[in-house]
This record gives structure tokens, sequence and C-alpha cells, in this order.
């Protein structure tokens, strides 16, 4: 019987994406305090009220903010009055969430004002605080353009700095170079995370040891917020576990992937393995419209060790570990069946895709989406894991299958695959693939799948329930 894949919603890995989440309660964007810009003194001049604290980005529980400097007083500016105003308009777009007037008036304010230092500052300062506001009200993806106008106008703004390596990280940016991050380490030296961000970024080149430096330095800076050292720490854990585990291990490169295999075991297996994968990347990626950011890494264990590296059930066929950026697949048997490799691969392949594509926004994404995707795209047919008769089925609301699926029991399990990938069936075979990729966009932006589906489909949630329902019910009739 051909096995179902889990993914990152099973064993440990659900603990490491639990402080995945609490991670965001310490790094959100920040709103700089604006020091009150100044004109001539008159008699009726009076202090604009000041900005509105800080907006946390998401729903999630409260913590502390990142600290960093504001910027230096701007001072009385004499002679200034026609500047005075237009900042001032933007400042009150800002305190009354107007974001499009406030970019309309930042981008057009006079190239003159750059001539005054105290002014340039002053302008980034509204800059970075419409980036915090745009995230806001539209996501992250909406903010970056802020954020690189405040760093640009200002490369010292260490706020903006944070916030802008913070969206590219969310976003799995290009932008988020060694580089950059690096001065970001040098501009904020007490801050983790630079450091975290550094670590993440080496990691995904598979320079392992570099990782664990910027962790245990991150760790420091933790100062005596538990929750983050323990999170730090659990991290730290888990790198130099894999770096213990692979160190031995041949690596293999094509130009999209780098295989790690034992070399006395799996020296014909590799091959096989970057075809498939590379035909993958081609094939789904054109499907999807994305292709991954940085080369993926794939490690072929022993059914043994893969047990204990994976750290997943011992049925599972394979994993991919979005903490490692890992696709992990035991290889016993691999090279006689190749229909199943394909499969096994394809399937994690496509977990490793979408959590690339969606970022930060894959928590917001409904897991029986994500594993109905992986399995359509994988070539699994939705009626393969159908119950033999109606007798043997009761549907679950897929509501209640958006969650983890890590505690639910084995018959359940096996219900929850099924409807998955069912109702993905029905979302590509009733409306193709683009308004389901219009679908991923409005989740990436952290919108509900309630207000994705009507805004991208034109029906309701409930509607396409109905719909899916019908159809799986049907099914099952005619083999009763």
């Amino acid at each position: 019987m051909y096995r179902r894949h889990i993914t990152h919603i099973f064993g440990p890995i659900v603990l490491l994406l639990a402080a995945f989440i609490g991670y965001h309660a310490w790094f959100k964007p920040h709103t700089l305090v604006l020091t009150e810009l100044a004109g001539p003194a008159t008699e009726d001049h009076e202090p604009s009220p000041q900005p509105k604290p800080p907006i946390p980005s998401y729903d999630r529980s409260p913590g502390p903010y990142t600290t960093a400097p504001a910027p230096p007083p701007i001072g009385v500016l004499p002679g200034a009055s026609d500047q005075v105003e237009a900042l001032q308009a933007v400042r009150e777009d800002l305190e009354r969430d107007d974001a499009a007037a406030a970019r309309a008036k930042l981008a057009t304010l006079p190239p003159t004002m750059g001539n005054d230092p105290q002014i340039t500052r002053y302008v980034a300062v509204l800059w970075n605080n419409l980036g915090v506001l745009q995230l806001r009200l539209n996501g992250t993806e909406a903010s970056v353009d802020s954020f690189k106008r405040a760093v640009g106008l200002d490369p010292q703004n260490v706020v903006a700095n944070l916030n802008l390596a913070h969206a590219y990280w969310e976003l799995r940016d290009p932008g988020l170079t060694e580089d950059f991050l690096t001065r970001l380490v040098t501009l904020a030296p007490d801050e983790p995370f630079p450091h975290l961000a550094l670590a993440d970024l080496l990691q995904e080149q598979d320079r392992l040891g570099d990782a664990v430096r910027h962790l245990d330095q991150a760790t420091e800076r933790a100062g005596k917020d538990p929750a983050l050292r323990t999170y730090l720490e659990r991290v730290t854990a888990r790198v130099r576990r894999t770096e213990n585990d692979e160190h031995q291990l041949t690596a293999r490169a094509s130009t999209h992937f780098t295989v790690k295999f034992d070399g006395a075991e799996d020296q014909t297996t590799w091959v096989e393995t970057l075809e498939i994968l590379e035909e993958a990347y081609r094939e789904i990626g054109q499907k999807l419209g994305h292709y991954p950011s940085r080369p993926i890494i794939v490690v072929l264990h022993s059914r043994e060790h893969f047990r204990s590296a994976a750290g997943g059930p011992g049925w599972a066929d394979g994993l991919y570990d979005p903490s490692m950026g890992r696709i992990q697949i035991p290889t016993q048997g691999a090279l006689t069946d190749r229909a199943w490799l394909a499969r096994v691969l394809r399937h994690e392949f496509v977990h490793a895709l979408l959590h690339d594509y969606m970022g930060a926004g894959i928590l917001t994404m409904p897991t029986w989406l994500n594993e109905g995707l992986a399995m359509q795209l994988s070539g699994d047919r939705w009626t393969a894991l159908a119950p033999s008769s109606q007798e043997d089925f009761r549907i679950v609301p897929l509501q209640t299958l958006e969650g983890s699926w890590s505690g639910l029991p084995t018959e359940v399990a096996t219900v929850a695959y099924f409807e998955a990938n069912a109702a993905t069936h029905t979302l590509l075979d009733r409306y193709g693939m683009q308004p389901l990729r219009d679908i991923l966009e409005r989740l990436k932006a952290r919108q509900s799948l309630a207000r994705a589906m009507t805004d991208a489909l034109s029906i309701s949630y409930e509607q396409f329930e109905r719909q899916w329902a019908e159809r799986i019910k049907t099914h099952v009739a005619s083999k009763g």
C-alpha cells in the first residue's frame, strides 16, 4: 500500500514551528517616534499630537519590541515653513492611517529637501512609519518599498534597517544577503535578530558551523527573555544535530538541488534523485508560477537512520523539514520502485516550494490545502484513498482540517488526506490553477481563507465546501 507522506505538521517539527510563531512576538516592525518638526515660532503655533505607539504586525501574543535609538532631533528650521507644512501633512496622514495619501505626498516631495541632512533624516522616519502602516494594512510585501526608501535616505537608521531586514526575511527576498546582514550586525550590535537571520541564511547554504556561531551570538544578545533564549537554544541544538548527522555524507549538486547520501550505499540513487527533482522543478514550478529562491537540500537516509534523523513517525515515506530547509527520505528500495521515489520526491518538493513561496505566510495556509496541493501536484489521484463504502466514511468539515493534524488518530488522518486531496482536486478541476494561485497570494497577505475564497472564486467557503462534499459523497456512494 502506498503510504501517505508527512511534512511540517508532524513530530518535533511542530514544536519548532510553534516557536517560530512565537518568534514574531520578539521581532516586530517599529514606528519611530517623531521628534516635533517646527517652523518659525508664531503665537498660534501648537505642537501636533504624538504619533500612535508601535503597531504589531501580527495577531500574536504580545511581546517586547526590538529596541533601537530614535533619530536625532530635528529642531527648528528657520525659513523653511513650506517644508515643515509638507512634512506635517504626511505625518497627519500617517496618524489617520491613510497610507495612500501619505505615500502620495512623500513621493512628490521636492528634491531640494534632500539638501538638509536633518530634513532627510526626518523624511526617512516618515517612510519607515509608512512601511509599518502598510504592513499592518496590506501585509509585508506592501511595506518593502517604504523601508527601502527609508534606508536609502538614512543608511544609519537602525530601526529602518531592522524593519527592512525583517521584511526581507519574511518574504525570503533575495535582498537579504550576507553583506546586508553583516552590515546590520555592525549597525545594531546588541540585536539578536541580525544573527538569527544570518544563521538562517547560512544553514540554507549548508554552512552549518557558521550558522551555529551566529545562533550562539543571537542567544548571547537575547538578554533576560527566557522564551527567546529557549527558542534560540532549541534551534541551535537542531542545527548542531544536523551537522553531526550529515558531516560524513557525500554531496552531489545539480543546478537547483544538493543531494546528500551515504557514499557506500547510495552511489546510484543520487543520480536518479536529481533527475526526478529537476523535472519536478520545471514542471511544478511552472504550474505554481514560482521557483525556489535558493537550492534545496535533499538527504537520503537508510530506513533506520531516517526515523532518528527526520524525527517523523515510522510509517512516514518522506518529510520536508522547514526548520532546516531539507527534504528527507529513506532510500531503501528506491531503485526498485522509481514510481514510488518520484511520488515521494515530488510531494516533498511541493511542500518545500510552498514554504519558499509563502514565506512566513505558510503559517496561515490551511493544512488541508498544503497537503492537497502536495498530493495533486505530485500525481496522487484523489480517489486512491477513498473509503470502500459509505458505511466506512463520515465527512470531517474542512474547517477542522485547517490546523495541525499531529493529534489526529490514524483513522481520522486517513480521512483527512482523502478529503484534502479531493477538495484541492475540486478547486483545480472547477476553477483552474490561476484562481488557486490568487487564493495563495491572498493567504500570503494574511487574508483569511474564507475571504480569500470569496475574493478569488466569487463563492463563499461554505458554498465551496458543499460543492466538494456533494462530489465525494457521490463518489463514495458509487463504490458502495
